[in-house]
């Protein structure tokens, strides 16, 4: 491990300057902005550290396979994504987006976090791995980097069925992973689903004058009306059917969450709150993970304008989604919302279907897992904190179903104050060290389990 560590140290700035050259290349799939020439560019850096690339074409974007053989037998598959949020807004930013910056001890750029530096980091902790092996692997590796991810990848689960022996393996290690507020690592060994949808409501042929609001329709009270029918005040979606399939957590859930340290205090002061939905706390708060949910992520109707604009709104739409829990699955959820809407009364109201990805879970008890806690006490002097389901979405049921019951490791760079997806995303350079090392450990010894 001394080798290791020391081809870390020795080449760190070169792994900052290679995640400079790719967090500086725009990538945005919700819009399309760079996303061809970042493919380009990450399939370039892939070569470049000796792995055999293919470029695969897709209805989307590009997605990108390198792999390289080892001593062993066993394969260890690596999923990393190249595509990143729209950077807006803009104004929210201390530097430039897409000009990377070092300050504090930390990188700041548009993907840095999700996911341009953890895909270095993991390229670098390759590096050092076949460095202390003479110039060979203990074990295979292949990297799976896509460019949808950030849109709900809505290709790469057809990807995985039409590939399996090209991205056979024993294991995998996902995008993210990093540290907490007190330095310990951590993985969660599930994540829910998500169903997108967005829901719109045409009640005029034009806005109207809103002195006519007595006898004319409301797009926008129409659209609030279907709204407020899907969940009551206390969070449980009204649609019938929808708790029947959700998968109960288990005692072994229960342990797990459990040991989760507590970080309600800094939760609030992060997001200035008082208190959490329903007043949860504690083990209730922590359990609270296993619960489906139904988000507003936005509303669109009517005059936004400064000043006023007294009209009647003619069209009104609202994006949504749904969280998933084990066992729920997208197609028949979005099937119950719709049969619900009908029944409802709300049958003028067009549902479009934006994406969805299932849920999944692994197994605590893997000797995968073991290893990787094993390795996260010798990297960072701390246990490794194992959660049993997170609650964002992934697209890890892509591989887990198609290429057998893997187990998934969540490992990388990332921290407490990541801000991934907003303004002034950042990776601490301590992070990203101990990221790599404890990545490359991983790979040194997977060959043996």
């Amino acid at each position: 491990m001394t080798s290791i560590d020391q081809y870390i140290h020795v080449n760190l700035q070169k792994a900052i300057d290679e995640t400079i050259r790719l967090c500086a290349q725009p990538s945005v799939s919700a819009t399309g902005q760079g996303v061809r020439e970042c493919a380009a560019l990450t399939a370039e850096i892939l070569k470049g550290h000796g792995l055999e690339v293919q470029s695969f074409e897709t209805k989307g974007n590009p997605i990108l396979v390198g792999r390289a053989s080892g001593k062993s037998p066993r394969t260890l598959l690596f999923y990393n994504h190249y595509d990143v949020q729209p950077p807006e807004p803009l104004e929210l930013w201390t530097s430039p987006p897409f000009e990377p910056a070092l300050r504090d001890g930390a990188l700041y750029a548009r993907g840095v976090s999700d996911d341009k530096g953890e895909l270095i980091a993991r390229l670098f902790a390759l590096e050092a791995v076949r460095a202390a092996h003479g110039g060979e692997l203990p074990c295979g590796a292949t990297f799976v980097v896509e460019g949808e991810e950030e849109v709900s990848s809505p290709t790469i689960a057809g990807f995985v069925r039409q590939h399996l022996d090209l991205l056979a393996c024993h294991a995998a290690i996902w995008e993210v992973g990093g540290v907490d507020l007190e330095g310990k690592p951590g993985t969660t060994l599930g994540a829910r689903g998500i169903l997108d949808v967005e829901l719109s409501v045409e009640s005029m042929s034009m806005d109207a004058h809103s002195g006519n609001a007595h006898a004319l329709p409301s797009a926008a009270w129409r659209l609030l009306r279907v709204l407020a029918s899907l969940k009551d005040e206390n969070e449980r979606i009204l649609i019938p059917g929808w708790y029947d399939a959700c998968l109960p957590h288990s005692a072994r859930d229960l342990e797990l969450l459990a040991a989760q340290p507590d970080h309600e205090a800094y939760t609030r002061q992060q997001f200035g709150i008082e208190r959490f939905l329903n007043g949860l706390t504690g083990m209730e708060l922590k359990k609270s993970v296993f619960n489906p949910t139904c988000n507003i992520q936005g509303i669109t109707t009517g005059y936004q304008g400064p000043g006023a604009k007294t009209i009647v709104p003619a069209k009104a739409s609202a994006k949504l989604d749904f969280r998933l829990v084990p066992e729920q699955d997208p197609d028949g959820m979005y099937a119950k919302l719709c049969v619900y809407l009908v029944e409802q009364g709300f049958g003028d109201v067009q549902v479009q279907r934006i994406g969805s990805m299932e849920p999944y879970k692994s197994d605590a008890d893997h000797p995968f897992f073991q290893l990787s806690a094993r390795l996260a006490l010798e990297v960072y002097s701390k246990e490794l904190q194992m959660g049993p389901l997170a609650s964002g979405s992934s697209p890890i049921y892509a591989f887990t179903g198609p290429l057998g019951d893997i187990p998934v490791l969540w490992a990388g760079v990332g921290g407490p104050n990541g801000r991934a997806h907003s303004p002034d995303e950042n990776i601490v350079i301590e992070n990203f060290v101990n990221g790599t090392r404890y990545l490359a450990r991983i790979l040194d010894e997977f060959g043996t389990i």
